[in-house]
């Protein structure tokens, strides 16, 4: 049988990712499945929020990602008194010019780690939502484009924590993914505890590809295929979500987009020529565990909440 273009590329690429993953997987020991969700909404072009509590290595995924990548990285230390002028940029006066000049703020990379999000007040927050929705920023009334690709990774704090200010819905429906990392598996503890220090190991790491093919990957990722029964089953899931008493709000739109559009990554990842109802079941959580919120006495993790729709709506 013969094999066409795309399925060679398709192989290819799933070559290439399996490198990416390997790579990752040396500096973050025990998160194979967080690095892999994490790539597929990078393939989608999304942007990651990952919520845990402090030292469980959010950081430096956001490091090992840039690193393996190619790309230009900046981090952004969330604090309280951060103004948004601090993350877009200023225009500063110049004597010897008689003019204004601007200076870019840290925005303007590739890979953003917006670091401790929550401990931002609302209003610096919201200087990332034209950036993330647009991909590009509007300053002093001029309009500057941001790089390609470009990839906000924001860490979160629990909302429990002192000092936090929650993020509004509109910032949360920004992130096509929330995931958490958790505490390592006494195998990989142990390991990290007799390892060498992470940062230094990060200093070694080398790109496994170059910007210009993660694009191509973002661009591949897109043109998986859906068949009009794998819409049926992702329309089946929007729809109980919005017909169910279970839950507050039922998923919108452009949840459904992100779900479509990270299954297509997952897919690629898998080495799928098309979408199966496995990979919209694996980034599942992902997707939904910030977006919906039960009314109900159920499983309120993002795991629990996938499961159950999962389980209460049948694969046509």
């Amino acid at each position: 049988m013969n094999t066409s273009p795309q399925e060679l590329l398709i192989t290819h690429t799933y070559k290439e990712i399996d490198a990416i993953i390997a790579a990752s997987n040396r500096i973050i020991l025990g998160k194979e499945h967080a690095i892999r969700l994490a790539l597929a909404c990078l393939f989608a072009r999304g942007h990651l929020l990952i919520e845990d509590l402090p030292g469980v290595g959010k950081t430096t995924l956001s490091h090992v990602l840039a690193s393996s990548l190619g790309l230009g990285f900046q981090r952004i230390q969330f604090t309280s008194d951060l103004l948004p002028a601090d993350i877009l940029g200023v225009s500063i006066y110049s004597r010897e010019t008689g003019a204004f000049s601007f200076h870019p703020g840290p925005i303007f990379a590739q890979v953003i780690l917006a670091d401790e999000i929550n401990r931002a007040t609302p209003r610096t927050q919201s200087a990332l939502l034209e950036a993330m929705e647009e991909q590009q920023v509007t300053i002093e009334g001029e309009t500057r484009l941001l790089p390609e690709p470009f990839f906000v990774i924001a860490t979160q704090n629990p909302s429990h924590q002192v000092g936090t200010f929650p993020l509004p819905e509109s910032q949360l429906d920004r992130f096509m993914m929330r995931i958490e990392l958790g505490y390592p598996d006494s195998g990989a503890e142990r390991e990290l505890l007799m390892g060498s220090d992470r940062r230094e190991l990060l200093k070694h790491i080398r790109p496994v590809i170059k910007p210009e093919r993660l694009i191509e990957i973002q661009h591949l990722a897109g043109k998986i295929h859906a068949s009009s029964a794998l819409l049926d089953y992702l329309q089946d899931l929007l729809e109980y979500s919005r017909k169910s008493n279970e839950f507050q709000n039922g998923l919108s739109p452009r949840a459904g987009l992100a779900i479509l559009h990270a299954a297509k990554s997952w897919a690629l990842m898998e080495g799928h020529a098309e979408v199966l109802p496995e990979d919209i079941q694996s980034i599942l959580p992902g997707v939904i565990g910030h977006r919906l919120h039960s009314l109900e006495n159920l499983n309120t993790s993002s795991k629990g909440l996938a499961n159950h729709l999962i389980k209460q709506v049948p694969i046509p």
